[in-house]
C-alpha cells in the first residue's frame, strides 16, 4: 500500500468520500491541464522562430538625396537554425523528436506506472517536465542556435511526460466505477482542450517579445503543480481509509498492517490498547461496500479488520493485449490522434499563412479548435453513455470528421467568420473520438471482467493504448511539415485519410454492437475473447 501522502491528514478530518472523489476529478484535472499546457507553446512560437522577414527600410545613398529601398540583413527576425528554406522540415523534426519519444516512452510508462507509487512517478514526471520545457525557453535567453540542443530538450520532455497519462487515468478509474463513465470522463478529459487553450493563450502573450517567456512560465507551472501532486494527491479509496483510521484513532492506538493475512490476503487491522476508549466509526464510510468490519475482543483488546483484499499481480503486455478491443481502439487511436497532434502543433501555423494573421492572433484563433474539442468530448460521452455504444459512438463521429476537414480547407480561404465556424466543429468531431478512447474506452478496457479485479492493469491498458495513439501523433507532424511544401491541401489529404483508416478499424466492433442491440436491446455488448 502506498504511503499516505503529506498534507492530506488534514484533509482525511473529513468524514464524505463523495467529497474526496470530487476533489481527485478536481485534482487530476489540473495535473494534465498543466502537462498540456506545457505542450502547446512550441505550435505558438513556431510562426516566431520562421518570420516572413520581407523588412525593408529606406535609406539615403551616398550618389543621391533620394532615398533607396534596401535590405538590411540585421532585421532578420528567425530565429537560427529556423531561417533556412527547409524550415518546415526542422520544425517538424522537432515535434518528431518530442512525439517520438513519447510514443517509445509510453509503452514502458504503464508497465512501470504499475510496480511505483503513482504519486511519486506522476510527481517526478512533472518536475522534470517543468525542467526540460524551461531549458527550451533557456536557449532563448542564452542565445543558442543549435538544432541538436533543441531536439535534445525535445526528446528529454517527450519521455519523462510520458508519466501523466496512466497515471492520472488510473486515479480516476480507480475512483469512479462504470456508471455514467463516458459523461465523467468526458468532462475530465476536456482537460486536454483547456490545456491547450491556457498553453496559447500564456504563449501568446510573450511570444511577440520574448517567446523564451512562453516556454519557462509553463514550465514553471507544471513543476508547481508537480508539489502539489506530491502533497495531495490520493491514488485509491483505499488509501484515504488508511488515512481516516490514522487521524481518527487516538494516541492509545495503533494502526499496522498485517501482510501475513489468510489464503493470501493483506489485512489491515486497528489495534486499540487495553483501557482505550472505544471511538465510534462511520463503518460504511471507512470499508466500503465490499469490505467487512469485524470486531473480536482478544485478551482485552479490539481489532478491527479495516481492509482485507488480494494484493493483485501486475498484468504483462500480451496480457493486456489480449483483453478484448484492446487491439482495435489502439489502432484507431494511432490514426484519431494524428488528426488531433497534427492540429496541436500546425494549426496556429497553418491560420497564420492562411488567413494571413499574426502569431498572437493566430495562436488565440487556434484556441476554437479546442473549444470544439471539449463539447465534442463531452457529446461523445454522453451520446455513447446513452447508446452504450462506444466504438459506434466514435465511428459516427469519425465519418462526419473526413468530409469537414475538407470543408474547413476551403472555408478558411474566405477569411476570418467562416474559419471561425469550422474550428469549432472541426475540434468537436476530431478531439470527439480520441476523447472517448483515451478515457472512457481505456478505463472499460482495463476494467474488463477477463481480468476478474485486477485494477493494477488500468495503467498498462492505458498506456498501450495512448502508446499506438502517440505513434501515430508522432508519424501525424512529421508528414504535414514534409508535405505542406508541396501545399496545404495535400496535408488536408492525409489528414481525410487518416479519419477513414481510423474508422475502418471500428468496423467490426461497430457490428458486434449493432447485432447485440438487435438480440439484446438495452444492453451493453460484451466482447469476446480473441
Amino acid at each position: 500500500m502506498a504511503p499516505v501522502p503529506p498534507g492530506i491528514r488534514f484533509l482525511a478530518s473529513f468524514n464524505r468520500v463523495q467529497w474526496y472523489r470530487a476533489f481527485t476529478f478536481a485534482l487530476t484535472f489540473l495535473l494534465y491541464t498543466s502537462f498540456h499546457l506545457s505542450r502547446k507553446p512550441i505550435s505558438i512560437v513556431k510562426s516566431e522562430l520562421h518570420k516572413n522577414c520581407s523588412h525593408v527600410m529606406r535609406a539615403p545613398t551616398e550618389s543621391s538625396s533620394s532615398q533607396q529601398t534596401v535590405l538590411h540583413p540585421e532585421l532578420d527576425c528567425s530565429w537560427k537554425p529556423f531561417d533556412r528554406n527547409n524550415y518546415k522540415q526542422l520544425l517538424g523534426a522537432m515535434d518528431y523528436s518530442f512525439l517520438c519519444a513519447y510514443a517509445i516512452g509510453m509503452y514502458l510508462s504503464g508497465i512501470i506506472g504499475e510496480r511505483l507509487p503513482i504519486r511519486l512517478y506522476l510527481t517526478v514526471g512533472m518536475l522534470t517536465s517543468g525542467l526540460f520545457t524551461c531549458l527550451f525557453g533557456l536557449g532563448y535567453v542564452y542565445d543558442i542556435h543549435s538544432l541538436g540542443f533543441y531536439v535534445f530538450v525535445q526528446v528529454a520532455n517527450g519521455l519523462v511526460q510520458t508519466t501523466g497519462w496512466p497515471s492520472v487515468v488510473t486515479c480516476i478509474g480507480n475512483w469512479f466505477g462504470k456508471g455514467r463513465r463516458g459523461l465523467i470522463m468526458g468532462l475530465w478529459n476536456s482537460h486536454t482542450s483547456v490545456g491547450n487553450i491556457l498553453g496559447s493563450l500564456i504563449a501568446g502573450y510573450y511570444v511577440s517579445s520574448n517567446w523564451g517567456l512562453s516556454f519557462i512560465v509553463p514550465g514553471v507551472i507544471i513543476a508547481a503543480m508537480g508539489v502539489i501532486c506530491f502533497l495531495f494527491l490520493i491514488e485509491h479509496p483505499n488509501d484515504l481509509k488508511i488515512a481516516i483510521a490514522q487521524s481518527s484513532a487516538p494516541s492509545s492506538q495503533k494502526v499496522h498492517k498485517n501482510w501475513n493475512g489468510v489464503n493470501g490476503h493483506k489485512d489491515l487491522y486497528l489495534q486499540y490498547k487495553p483501557g482505550a476508549k472505544a471511538q465510534s466509526w462511520d463503518t460504511e464510510l471507512l470499508l466500503g461496500q465490499e469490505s467487512v468490519g469485524v470486531c473480536v475482543p482478544v485478551q482485552q483488546q479490539q481489532v478491527v479488520v479495516v481492509k482485507s483484499e488480494a494484493e493483485p499481480s501486475p498484468i504483462s503486455f500480451m496480457g493486456a493485449l489480449r483483453i478484448p478491443g484492446v487491439v482495435e481502439f489502439s489502432l484507431c487511436l494511432l490514426f484519431a490522434k494524428l488528426v488531433s497532434y497534427t492540429f496541436l502543433f500546425w494549426l496556429p501555423l497553418y491560420i497564420t499563412k492562411a488567413v494571413h494573421l499574426d502569431a498572437k492572433k493566430a495562436g488565440d484563433l487556434s484556441t476554437l479548435f479546442d473549444v470544439g474539442g471539449i463539447v465534442g468530448g463531452i457529446l461523445a460521452g454522453v451520446i455513447s453513455d446513452k447508446m452504450e455504444k462506444r466504438a459506434t459512438t466514435c465511428a459516427v463521429m469519425l465519418l462526419l470528421a473526413a468530409p469537414t476537414l475538407y470543408g474547413f480547407s476551403m472555408m478558411s480561404q474566405f477569411g476570418l467568420g467562416p474559419t471561425i465556424g469550422m474550428l469549432l466543429v472541426c475540434g468537436g468531431l476530431v478531439n470527439g473520438p480520441y476523447a472517448l478512447i483515451t478515457t472512457a474506452v481505456s478505463a472499460d478496457l482495463g476494467t474488463h471482467k477477463s481480468l476478474k479485479g485486477n485494477a493494477r492493469a488500468l495503467s498498462t491498458v492505458t498506456a498501450i493504448i495512448d502508446g499506438t495513439g502517440s505513434v501515430g501523433a508522432a508519424v501525424g507532424p512529421l508528414l504535414a511539415g514534409l508535405l505542406s511544401g508541396q501545399g496545404w491541401d495535400q496535408v488536408f489529404y492525409m489528414l481525410m485519410t487518416a479519419d477513414f483508416l481510423a474508422l475502418l478499424l471500428l468496423l467490426r466492433l461497430v457490428m458486434k454492437e449493432l447485432c447485440s442491440h438487435r438480440k439484446r436491446p438495452g444492453v451493453t455488448v460484451e466482447l469476446k475473447e480473441h
